[in-house]
């Protein structure tokens, strides 16, 4: 585990083969991570990050600067959140998951594995302000689905797994398909997830 500036809580698992405040500047505050974390070997966490309780990672997890997680986050195994974010408590992002600047995450939220949101709508071909995705409470996106720049996903909206999300999708509404159309939620997807 690299010591560099960082506290935690109470009852810290930190494997060996950790880094915790990663300097990405001269002037970066120090990584402040809650009780009871537990933080699988090869995982970075830059500075200027801050994390509640019962944070999760698996291997090799990437979290870069001037995140902001709340408590009971999971961060899968090679999952990266790309800094400049803000994720409420209550969240599992499942292995392979790619978090891009300037997104925001509510409580409650599921993530697939290798679901990818992205921030660029033109990609090296215009100079953008980059817009992550916001996804709201409770939603819930499938195993490799790609959520758009500047889409909101609304409040307890499932995208199926594989969606291609280029629009807002409506609370309580199910994405699917590529380019994914909206539709009424089926019953056994209706409710909330049962995350926290």
């Amino acid at each position: 585990m690299s010591t560099l500036d960082f506290t935690t809580g109470e009852n810290p698992d930190i494997d060996p083969g950790v880094t915790i405040g990663y300097r990405h500047a001269d002037d970066a505050d120090p990584t402040v991570i809650g009780d009871d974390a537990r933080i699988r070997r090869g995982t970075i966490v830059y500075a200027d990050v801050r994390a509640g309780d019962n944070l999760v990672t698996g291997h090799d997890a990437l979290i870069r600067e001037d995140t902001v997680l709340g408590d009971d986050v999971v961060v899968g195994t090679k999952s990266v959140i790309d800094g400049t974010t803000v994720i409420g408590s209550d969240v599992s992002l499942q292995t392979g998951v790619y978090v891009p600047t300037h997104s925001d995450i509510g409580n409650n939220v599921f993530v697939g594995p290798n679901a990818v949101l992205t921030n660029d709508p033109y990609p090296i071909r215009q100079e953008r302000d980059m817009v992550g995705p916001t996804i709201e409470d409770g939603a819930s996106i499938g195993a490799n689905a790609t959520i758009l720049p500047g889409v909101t996903v609304g409040e307890d909206a499932f995208v199926a797994a594989g969606a291609v999300v280029t629009e807002d999708v409506p609370p309580d509404t199910l994405a699917r398909g590529v380019p994914a159309t909206h539709h009424s939620l089926p019953e056994p997807l209706d409710g909330p997830n049962l995350l926290a």
